[in-house]
């Protein structure tokens, strides 16, 4: 290799390695901005969180009013519940998670002795299936009969069995979306009572 060839080759190599300390530098720069960027992110939602873990500030629950299941002449309102938690389950008696889940619902209601207000509300369901299904599991507690779905569109039900824990200013503390457990029921009751009234 001769003289003259070896200085190209040196420059070239020089610009590389300047090109390549620049594309470094711009890494670091995209890199820190990023990261300050993921820290802003969640900085935001641990201050946007209480210390439970629920937003600070809880939605109003939508009002409803709906005939009663097997009692055309009564209505079922959230208006009746005022001052009182609650929490308002919907399913239907074509829903297969709604099997499993109502039984535990109607068992753990009547444990209460009446401490624990529910409302169940039937969607776009055929009355005679809704009340057989009902008399079948032991439901006890009130069941409006949304044929519409306006309770369900009102509260964004997209998937059956939706429940939610209302405080007693009817705010909505928690949503389990599918069938609940023991776990969740005691969850959802802690937050109804814990946020005040």
């Amino acid at each position: 290799m001769s003289v003259d060839s070896a200085a190209p080759r040196e420059a070239v190599l020089r610009r590389a390695g300047r090109r390549a300390g620049r594309l470094a530098g711009r890494h670091k720069v995209i890199t820190a901005v990023i990261a300050v960027f993921v820290a802003a992110v969640i900085a935001v939602s641990l201050i946007g969180t209480s210390s439970g873990g629920a937003p600070a500030s809880h939605p109003s629950a939508p009002g409803f009013t709906l005939t009663a299941l097997g009692a055309p002449g009564q209505h079922i309102s959230l208006s009746q519940y005022q001052g009182k938690p609650l929490i308002v389950n919907f399913w239907a008696s074509w829903c297969d998670p709604c099997q499993r889940e109502t039984p535990l619902l109607a068992s753990w209601y009547r444990q209460q002795h009446g401490h624990v207000v529910i409302v169940g509300l039937d969607e776009n369901d055929n009355t005679v299936n809704a009340l057989k299904f009902a008399r079948a599991k032991g439901v006890s507690y009130p069941v409006g009969v949304d044929p519409a779905l306006a309770a369900a569109n009102a509260y964004g039900v997209v998937a059956l069995p939706q429940t939610f824990f209302l405080d007693a200013r009817h705010r909505i503390v928690d949503r389990v979306y599918g069938a609940v457990t023991q776990a969740d029921l005691a969850k959802g009751v802690r937050l109804m009572n814990a946020s005040g009234s």
